[in-house]
């Protein structure tokens, strides 16, 4: 009679692997949505709130919105008027032409002085401009960036992924893997994420179109339909987003 084998060992074995490989992804997933889950508590208690938002040009909201409102203002629109939360602050600390190491040595003025309850945070732009070479060094220094916000405040931390941006912004062209990186550091500091550069393909892919009719210069700088889709994909990730509101009805091509 032939022997059976015991595949017991075997598939122990292939289970064991699974769960070591998976199981600290999935703690860090559900970090991730520990953290967005504290923000959206939020909007449940009567306690105002200071929502603080830096980051680049794009958070800027200057020259390329052309008179529209920037994302930061259309959030603060809905949730200070619609929403009735008018003794919340929403400030905007985006500066164009900034990088990660440039938020962090300015810190104090732009963020800590504020008491901020939230700091959300899209940057990675023009970090990208260092190209393959610079990738680690952006990592390391938005861990840094983070880990001084868990250390030094008790805020809650909500981090964007940049938009995508088209063909002709060479200088960037590196910026799929610096967005790549903004995941990860989410995921490896269990900070909440609204992945805007996902949200924007996705979007473009359904449409079956490009870039060009989100953005005002043809690179990377969003014009108004760009940061109504911001301001959608953030109320979205928020759980505050409401199609017959008025900034929820804002039109995105």
């Amino acid at each position: 009679m032939k022997q059976q084998t015991d595949l017991r060992p075997f598939l122990q074995f292939v289970l064991t692997s699974l769960l070591l490989f998976s199981f600290p992804r999935l703690l860090a997933e559900e970090s991730v949505a520990a953290e967005l889950d504290l923000i959206k508590a939020l909007f449940d208690k009567p306690d105002p709130v200071v929502w603080l938002i830096t980051g680049d040009s794009i958070t800027h909201g200057a020259l390329h919105t052309h008179g529209y409102r920037s994302y930061p203002e259309h959030f603060a629109e809905r949730v200070r008027w619609e929403m009735r939360r008018m003794r919340d602050v929403v400030i905007n600390t985006g500066i164009s032409g900034d990088t990660v190491p440039g938020l962090a040595k300015d810190l104090d003025h732009r963020v800590l002085q504020f008491k901020p309850t939230v700091v959300s945070i899209m940057m990675g732009m023009n970090d990208a401009n260092a190209g393959v070479e610079g990738r680690e060094a952006f990592r390391a220094a938005y861990i840094k960036l983070v880990d001084r916000l868990r250390d030094e405040t008790n805020v809650l931390i909500l981090l964007h992924t940049p938009n995508p941006i088209t063909a002709a912004a060479t200088r960037k062209s590196d910026l799929p893997a610096y967005a790549r990186i903004v995941r990860e550091v989410a995921q490896d500091r269990g900070v909440a994420l609204c992945d805007q550069n996902k949200i924007w393909r996705d979007h473009v892919r359904r449409r079956k179109s490009d870039l060009n009719y989100l953005l005002d210069d043809g690179t990377i700088h969003p014009n108004g339909y760009g940061h109504v889709l911001f301001t959608h994909s953030l109320c979205k990730t928020l759980g505050i987003h409401d199609p017959v509101s008025n900034t929820g009805r804002l039109y995105v091509p």
